[in-house]
């Protein structure tokens, strides 16, 4: 039996195991039960009735960041004329086109994200060897093929976060830190939460969110009632 320590099980009786809490009361409870030294990951688990056939990839833009100093994310815009056509809140890292399809089929590929616009993707789909395997390339589902450019860039600069469903249909999701404050967990939460519900597919009958708990790292989870969620 594993060992379970004094501030574990002091942790352990302030949770309700026979209560659903709402969003607002668990994003102030995952904060008391913290058990942790250090500034603890916030994490929502998602449990879904999806069976393989019917995951979805999930992308939210992230309402406060969980990292300070954010981690910037090294992008790579291949636009056309990009510098001529708008300006950015968010810089790219890299703008280019021909130059930049040379180096990653030289095998350069330090960057994080792609975005292009539609009239350069036939150029770059002979990347798709290179860019799938490693996420990278561009998609119009996930908002990294787009005429509005400076909506992607800042999407991603800003925090634009991406999830998958795994095969037993469920999503383990970081919506902060225990130094948040209760309001921005409940935030992140939300945003998060809003985003699984618009993304539910139009194949997917019946109950399709069967469960969700919130807990910090060594820290119990607590669950939510999901019917407050799902409509």
């Amino acid at each position: 039996m594993a060992f379970i320590g004094k501030k574990r099980k002091a942790a352990n009786t302030k949770i309700d195991a026979a209560k659903l809490y709402t969003l607002k009361e668990a994003s102030t409870l995952v904060k008391e039960v913290n058990v942790a030294k250090f500034d603890a990951s916030v994490t929502c688990t998602f449990a879904w009735v999806l069976t393989p056939k019917k995951q979805i990839r999930l992308y939210v833009v992230r309402l406060h960041c969980l990292m300070a100093p954010v981690k910037q994310k090294k992008v790579l815009v291949r636009v056309l004329l990009i510098k001529n056509q708008m300006q950015l809140a968010q810089e790219p890292d890299h703008v280019g086109l021909d130059e930049f399809i040379q180096k990653i089929e030289s095998g350069w590929t330090d960057i994080d994200v792609v975005i292009a616009t539609p009239q350069v993707m036939p150029k770059i789909g002979k990347l798709g060897k290179i860019l799938g395997p490693r996420n990278l390339m561009p998609n119009p589902k996930t908002g990294t093929v787009t005429n509005d450019v400076a909506a992607a860039v800042n999407d991603v600069k800003g925090g634009k976060i991406a999830f998958k469903v795994d095969k037993s249909g469920i999503i383990h999701a970081s919506i902060g830190r225990v130094s948040f404050s209760p309001e921005k967990i409940a935030a992140n939460g939300q945003e998060l939460i809003n985003a699984l519900i618009k993304a539910k597919p139009s194949t997917a009958k019946g109950t399709y969110l069967k469960g969700i708990s919130m807990a910090s790292t060594m820290s119990p989870g607590i669950a939510l009632d999901t019917k407050s969620f799902v409509h």
